[in-house]
């Protein structure tokens, strides 16, 4: 069932992006940002009036500023702003991005300091309300002067151009408009500058990432749980008194979890005078998962600040003045979005040392590749190769992009913050490292089938275990399955949220 999301420029939060994003809640405005929205209109009107040479007015645009543009023209400069900043490249955002972005950009045009009419505001309102989702190409973003490129792209089926998507299928921004019944707009002054000059789109981005990277972070304490339990791990090094001693938030709330998914768990042990210590794929789980734990918490906060922030320029300020800033830049994101890219990799890398520890009959004392008759079966032997290969991939991805910058707009624009390719590695990164933790638990539940009788699993664990085999069987013969086949249910479990809402109503996870 969905719900209304009021708008007001203020109090949008992670999970509002994610209830509009995902579950198609809709979004109305609130009347103080209805007034907001108006007096910073009038201030642009009066400047209008007044002929008062205001960048992004009356001027033109970047190193062009200096170009002094008529009153006439003013509709024309802010449609060929629109027509030639839209130069996107490569596949198109899904529509749970596009739908983040156009929120967003909503959200910070109510605070009532860009100057935009509420007629225009509207617009996009519907377009969103009505699931008229924009081709938006990922690639063509620097992060500052904002998002240009893409909401260019964005704002095109407004003016009837461009391409969207509506009841599913792609078409002329114009036809899709038309059958939403949707009235295209023409921009007033200030307009198209005001819809896509902002860090909108890498925090659309980054916003999404970071929430599935909390989501994932539960995942891979459970994965890591079903892994202790196969190993017949140490417990003790999940022991609060430990934890408390070194008070790591992330590190705490872990060892808390792994507590909390084993309870009554006869698969673990306690330490002895032959047996002191596992290895640190599992004894340190609560200091590496803690570690993208705090890093994801970090990263949420500066979320949740750019999503009531004002990201335009030139600003219109109450006073009346309006002036020209840098807030459009987008390196107060680009750092934590490469954050969260290297503490997502993190997981994935030491989830696969743990397929390893799984599949190798040195280490795990089960069946070679978790299969019966090793030799005319390899069972498991290739998801370790594809799990190492997402790894390394990752590595690659998770060199920062805000280390980078490449000077633009003959050099008026001479330092960028790469930020939207921040975000976008970010996502890619969440989801290699999401199709490990499933490779992982989809290992664990073949090698708990092999020592079932030798105890029981934790609450959690137990609940993990089940939910999987009603979608994931064991393999018996690799004639019966199609490993790829096996591995996309597995990962499909973890995407859906089925795994983690059937653990949850026996363990509370924290993140």
């Amino acid at each position: 069932m969905t719900k209304t999301v009021i708008l007001d420029g203020n109090s949008l939060t992670l999970s509002d992006v994610i209830s509009v994003a995902r579950n198609f809640d809709e979004v109305t405005i609130s009347e103080e940002a209805i007034q907001a929205v108006h007096d910073s209109r009038k201030i642009i009107d009066t400047i209008v009036k007044n002929k008062e040479i205001t960048y992004g007015v009356n001027t033109g645009f970047g190193s062009l500023v200096k170009v002094s543009i008529p009153e006439d023209e003013a509709q024309r400069l802010q449609e060929n702003l629109i027509r030639t900043h839209s130069c996107g490249f490569g596949n198109n955002f899904k529509e749970d991005e596009v739908r983040a972005i156009m929120l967003i950009r909503i959200n910070s045009l109510l605070k009532g300091y860009s100057g935009i009419r509420l007629t225009t505001i509207n617009t996009l309102v519907e377009m969103l309300n009505k699931n008229l989702i924009p081709y938006i190409p990922e690639k063509g973003s620097l992060g500052a002067s904002g998002d240009l490129a893409p909401l260019s792209h964005m704002v095109l089926p407004m003016l009837g151009l461009g391409q969207a998507y509506y009841e599913g299928e792609l078409m002329d921004g114009e036809e899709a408009m038309d059958k939403a019944n949707i009235s295209i707009i023409n921009l007033a002054a200030k307009e198209g500058l005001a819809l896509i000059n902002g860090t909108t789109v890498l925090t659309a981005i980054g916003a999404l990432a970071t929430y599935d990277a909390g989501v994932l972070l539960k995942l891979s304490d459970i994965a890591g749980a079903l892994s202790l339990e196969v190993h017949n791990g140490i417990i003790d090094a999940f022991s609060e008194e430990i934890h408390l001693i070194r008070p790591q938030k992330g590190q705490l709330d872990t060892a808390k979890n792994i507590r909390s998914l084993l309870q009554q768990s006869t698969l673990t042990t306690a330490a002895t005078a032959e047996r002191v210590q596992d290895a640190y794929t599992l004894r340190c789980i609560p200091q590496i998962h803690g570690a993208s734990k705090d890093t994801v918490a970090y990263v949420k906060e500066k979320v949740e600040i750019e999503l009531n922030s004002v990201t335009d320029n030139p600003l219109v300020m109450r006073s009346g003045k309006v002036i020209s800033g840098g807030n459009f830049h987008g390196e107060p994101l680009a750092q934590p979005f490469d954050f969260l890219g290297i503490g997502s990799a993190e997981i994935g890398n030491v989830s696969e040392r743990r397929i390893e520890r799984l599949i190798n009959t040195n280490l795990s004392g089960l069946p070679s590749f978790l299969v019966k008759h090793p030799g005319l079966n390899s069972g498991f032997m290739i998801t370790q190769y594809a799990a190492a290969s997402l790894v390394s991939e990752n590595k690659i991805l998770a060199h920062p992009a805000s280390v980078d910058s490449i000077p633009s707009c003959e050099n008026q624009e001479d330092f960028v913050s790469m930020g939207t390719i921040a975000a976008r590695k970010a996502r890619d990164i969440l989801d290699n490292s999401t199709r490990i933790v499933a490779t992982e638990i989809m290992a664990a539940c073949q090698a708990i089938d092999f020592i079932l009788d030798k105890g029981t699993l934790g609450v959690g664990s137990k609940a993990a275990y089940e939910t999987f085999r009603h979608s994931v069987k064991f393999i018996e013969n690799d004639q019966d399955i199609q490993m790829f086949n096996e591995l996309e249910k597995a990962t499909d479990l973890l995407k859906n949220g089925e795994l983690l809402r059937e653990v949850e109503k026996k363990v509370s996870l924290i993140i």
